[in-house]
């Protein structure tokens, strides 16, 4: 009987190096590949070895992985915060603007009425209560 030619051969975990997990990790830290690229790309059977490599080799602190995330913020020096709070004030008011030309456009064009009367109905009940 014959076996066929391109058979995979199934590894343990004791046929990895040193060297090899840490260059897996060092991949999966930078973003080239998740860590299920990764196992896909270099054969890697076990389900959690990455996982289990990156705890153990990785740079990254595991036990609170919320603030290791890549989109953590950085630290921000004052002119780059106040240039990012400038462009968010002004993404905000072209979003009120905006908004604000669509409850006229409604009120004009279709009557559809969408302020709230707060005044009006708060000085109503001012009235009651002064009487």
């Amino acid at each position: 009987m014959k076996t066929p030619i391109n058979t995979k051969i199934k590894r343990s975990q004791r046929d990895y190096t040193m060297g090899f997990k840490l260059a897996v990790v060092a991949q999966v830290e930078k973003g080239e590949f998740t860590y299920k690229q990764a196992q896909q790309h270099y054969g890697i059977q076990g389900r959690s070895t990455v996982l289990t490599w990156l705890r153990k080799h990785g740079r990254f602190d595991w036990t609170n992985p919320i603030e290791n995330t890549i989109m953590s913020k950085k630290t921000e020096t004052p002119a780059q915060k106040i240039k990012r709070l400038e462009r968010e004030l002004s993404d905000a008011n072209v979003k009120n603007f905006i908004y604000g030309e669509m409850v006229n456009t409604l009120k004009t064009e279709h009557g559809i009425d969408l302020e709230k009367k707060y005044l009006a109905k708060h000085s109503g009940e001012l009235k009651k209560k002064s009487k």
